[in-house]
């Protein structure tokens, strides 16, 4: 009676053990379930789509800057003339930018800073047609090739639609000459932006040419950017421009075969970008 007793509570025991084991296999799995779930999940967002900050007609410039809530007028002294217009986070970066190098003897001005799809519009045509010489030639004459006008015009100066004047970020700075800031005067003013502009936010758009930025335009030591903005609008850019929305303007059918998105809309600085 007693081993009859002894053999039923172990198999008592082994069933309880069973239970045990499977309770556990259970829970096992449902933590396993749990975490390829998570990883889908994961897996599922990474797969969603970046959504774009700025529509495409703010990043083509096909608005008025007067009328935009986004843009202020720079004041009287800041600029080389009256009617320019920055973005107001830029424009606020500048003026405490341009203060801090008043103190260092430095003085800043702004020659140039929003130009709009329309304004960018009249520049271009006007190289491509003949009527603005373009290192003293008429390319209309000189080029007849399209995509190599279109080149020759992109060296120092946007296709409507592409150019970062568009966004209010960009600005150029007291001299539109590579040669200006090399020596005396200017050298003090560029040496102070390498070393200085950082800190207010801003940087050089184009540098010289180099492994990490072999294409875009040529080197311009005037033209600085407000990369708090300027970066968001890159990446949206990024996101929805394509070299097919280029179009509204004479010569803009060599977009696709030059690759302006590319190579000159993100051939930036990417000290700029990133």
């Amino acid at each position: 009676m007693k081993k009859s007793l002894i053999l039923i509570l172990f198999a008592v025991y082994l069933v309880s053990c069973g239970d045990l084991s499977s309770e556990a296999e259970a829970q096992n799995l449902t933590e396993s379930e749990q975490t390829t779930n998570k990883a889908q999940l994961a897996a599922k967002k990474d797969k969603v789509p970046a959504k774009p900050k700025y529509n495409i007609d703010y990043i083509m410039g096909k608005f008025n800057p007067e009328v935009d809530e986004l843009f202020a007028e720079i004041p009287k002294g800041t600029a080389s003339r009256p009617g320019m217009y920055m973005r107001k986070e830029a424009l606020e970066a500048f003026l405490v930018m341009a203060d801090s190098a008043k103190k260092d003897g430095i003085n800043l001005q702004i020659i140039s800073a929003t130009r709009n799809f329309f304004r960018q519009k009249q520049i271009w045509e006007a190289k491509w047609t003949g009527t603005r010489l373009v290192d003293k030639k008429d390319l209309s004459k000189s080029i007849k090739d399209p995509v190599k006008r279109a080149e020759k015009i992109l060296e120092f100066s946007s296709m409507p639609g592409t150019s970062r004047h568009h966004w209010g970020t960009d600005i150029d700075i007291n001299n539109l000459t590579n040669k200006y800031f090399e020596a005396g005067k200017g050298l003090k003013e560029y040496e102070w932006l390498n070393a200085n502009a950082k800190s207010f936010g801003f940087c050089q758009t184009y540098t010289a040419f180099g492994p990490d930025r072999p294409h875009g335009y040529h080197e311009e030591k005037w033209h600085w950017s407000y990369k708090p903005l300027s970066k968001e609008i890159t990446k949206s850019a990024q996101l929805i421009m394509k070299n097919d929305s280029i179009s509204g303007f004479k010569g803009s059918e060599t977009a696709r075969d030059i690759d302006v998105v590319g190579k000159y809309i993100l051939g930036v600085n990417p000290r700029c970008s990133h």
